[in-house]
């Protein structure tokens, strides 16, 4: 009784998930930069300049250099869950207007999306929002349109290669999930979906220790097809059967030794794959942009 107490409690307390941490979103963030020409650092870093929060993220990364707030910013859809400036669509009214921004939506549904068995979408748009974001990326040609367009196309990228955003129909991506993880001395009762989230490592991690590890995690995995969103999608999805620990603790599904490994290696993998292929999909998009402006 007094165990099943101890997990209720930290459930109760335990964050709600979000995506990967925000040192997941860094580190694809730092592989894409990678991938960019000067010509395109320099348009994305203009690009983010004039985002209404541009100075929130100069602050935290303490850089202004324009990798660093590229890094910040891969984050700011999550980090406005949240802000009050923000709200719910459909269960909050909607806040005053911000300048530089089409709307102040959350837009909860967008980091994610639900399969059933057969692989029919229930809920959650995920892709289809990559997709949109990249057409209006290529497409139009108001500042605002792009800085905005901007943190939400590097987040989502990377979210989609997180399995559990492509999860099943009926548990909510996991966050329905209870487990045990002895891994984590601070929450040792989670949701599963909080559990992958964290796989990256320290939510704080920046500066030279983001760069290196970005660095060892391009070192130790090679780079994969680049592919489309369909692709990405499909990959996640199949990744599920492995998401799930099989291991059975006190009370709750637990994540063994073998568990942990495995998916710390799954982590890994698809933290280079989604900063590879944002990458390369930003420096298509900004190369054509670059050479449409060009007389």
């Amino acid at each position: 009784m007094r165990l099943f107490l101890i997990c209720l409690l930290f459930l109760g307390s335990a964050p709600p998930a979000l995506a990967w941490n925000a040192a997941g979103h860094r580190l694809v963030a730092v592989i894409a930069w990678q991938e960019l020409s000067p010509a395109t650092r320099q348009a994305i870093g203009a690009a983010l300049a004039g985002h209404p929060d541009h100075g929130r993220w100069v602050e935290r990364a303490r850089s202004a250099e324009d990798v660093d707030v590229f890094a910040e910013a891969a984050s700011w859809p999550d980090d406005i869950r949240n802000d009050r400036r923000f709200h719910d669509e459909g269960r909050e009214a909607p806040t005053p207007p911000l300048p530089g921004l089409p709307d102040t939506a959350r837009h909860k549904d967008w980091h994610y999306v639900d399969l059933d068995d057969a692989g029919r979408a229930r809920s959650g748009q995920i892709d289809r929002q990559i997709e949109r974001l990249t057409q209006v990326l290529r497409s139009t040609a108001k500042n605002a349109e792009i800085s905005n367009a901007l943190p939400w196309l590097i987040h989502l990228v990377a979210d989609i290669h997180q399995p559990l955003h492509v999860g099943r129909d009926g548990d909510e991506g996991g966050n329905r999930v209870e487990i045990e993880n002895p891994f984590n001395q601070r929450l040792p009762f989670s949701s599963l979906h909080l559990y992958w989230d964290d796989r990256p490592g320290p939510p704080w991690l920046r500066g030279q220790r983001l760069h290196r590890r970005a660095a060892a995690l391009i070192d130790r995995h090679p780079a994969p097809p680049q592919g489309n969103v369909r692709l990405w999608r499909q990959e996640s999805h199949e990744l599920l059967a492995q998401a799930y620990p099989d291991s059975q603790g006190s009370l709750l599904p637990m994540v063994s030794d073998d568990f942990h490994r495995r998916a710390g290696e799954i982590a890994e993998r698809r933290l280079v794959a989604a900063g590879h292929r944002l990458g390369r999909l930003l420096e298509q998009i900004f190369t054509a942009r670059v050479s449409r402006g060009t007389p």
